[in-house]
């Protein structure tokens, strides 16, 4: 139906604005507009049909904008299109792809260097870790607070007394007990290094491989029992493994500062090349043998799996063999760091059977 120019045009103080200011109107029933020149009884100006509308040249009565179709919410679409997702162009790509969650460690969050707690930060000190300062709350200056501040001026290392709300906010682990060192980042190994360092010693080489690892506490409970099995290094992987960390630090309760740690891109390339070192490679794995039955007296790597997933499948071809904890109880698994300790430290008595009666008996 075609406008009629009638007075009210664009201009006048009267009348709504004109369909000429919005483009071509839409045609289609006009029932129940509510612009001028209204036409049914109850109207508010000439020219205008029906009772609820509310905007000029509009179709059924639930539209609230200009040109619409009956529930359309956008200029000139359809009712099926009245509330269309937003689109991807305007967002990128989908993004029903799963990220992986350990793709952060690929940042080097190795470059944390907090030390938390008083005997990882005594420990850190007696080793003669670099620190740059020691944060002290105040009030704090008893038991192991007072010999680490004397470490401290005796090595003459910058010592800041701080309240609490300080040292809270610095925390990663909570549980700093009054004390946090910032230090210098810790050191990785190459597996060369760890190898030398057990041949210096004129002991068989004994390294504990972590395929994916992803639990702080995990890892510093391993990093605590390889230290005091007398275990020469650990490797962990570049990606999908937990780094070293505060919290890491703050489990093995010191023993980061003595155990090398070799971080590498690709497990079974490594154990590869230990096996042209000489060593064997033996996987933790329900699958084998009972780990007491077997001889572990040689040079050894021990491959621990995490919880979940356990050792994948291309480094358990790369095992020589694999051994297995008995289990009696309803659960199907033991804690990773639990199950490095038992089968670490059946390694450790077998070498130390070995090396004082000759053989295992």
């Amino acid at each position: 139906m075609a406008r009629v120019n009638k007075p009210g045009r664009p201009g006048e103080k009267s009348g709504k604005k004109w369909d000429d200011r919005r483009g071509p109107k839409q045609e289609g029933p006009r029932t129940e507009g509510k612009g001028t020149y209204k036409g049914a009884d109850d109207s508010r100006g000439s020219y205008k049909g029906g009772a609820t509308a509310k905007g000029p040249y509009k179709g059924g009565s639930t539209a609230k904008g200009p040109y619409k179709g009956p529930a359309a919410k956008g200029p000139y679409r359809r009712d099926e299109d009245a509330r269309p997702a937003k689109y991807e162009d305007r967002r990128g790509p989908s993004r029903n792809a799963e990220f992986d969650s350990y793709d952060d460690y690929d940042k080097e969050e190795d470059n944390i260097n907090l030390i938390e707690g008083r005997h990882p930060v005594l420990e850190a000190l007696k080793s003669g870790r670099e620190i740059d300062k020691i944060f002290i709350q105040k009030g704090e200056n008893v038991g192991s607070i007072r010999q680490i501040i004397a470490m401290a001026r005796e090595k003459n290392l910058l010592i800041k007394e701080v309240d609490r709300v300080k040292l809270d906010n610095l925390s990663i682990t909570h549980n700093h007990q009054g004390v946090i060192a910032s230090a210098a980042l810790y050191k990785y190994y190459e597996i060369e290094e760890i190898l030398n360092l057990a041949k210096e010693k004129g002991e068989e080489p004994f390294i504990i491989i972590l395929d994916e690892i992803t639990d702080n506490h995990n890892l510093g409970s391993i990093i605590r029992t390889a230290e005091a099995a007398g275990v020469h290094g650990i490797v962990i992987p570049k990606r999908r493994s937990v780094a070293l960390t505060p919290i890491v630090a703050k489990t093995s309760a010191g023993a980061i500062e003595y155990m090398p740690v070799s971080k590498v891109t690709n497990i079974s390339q490594t154990l590869e090349y230990l096996k042209k070192q000489g060593l064997w490679i033996v996987g933790a794995d329900m699958r084998g043998g009972t780990y007491y039955e077997k001889d572990m007296t040689g040079p050894i790597a021990l491959v621990i799996g995490s919880e979940g997933e356990g050792i994948g499948r291309l480094i358990k071809e790369n095992c020589d063999f694999l051994v297995k904890i008995p289990m009696t109880g309803k659960i199907a698994s033991l804690n990773a760091g639990v199950s490095a300790g038992i089968i670490t430290y059946d390694i450790f008595r077998q070498r130390q059977l070995k090396s004082l009666k000759g053989g295992i008996h």
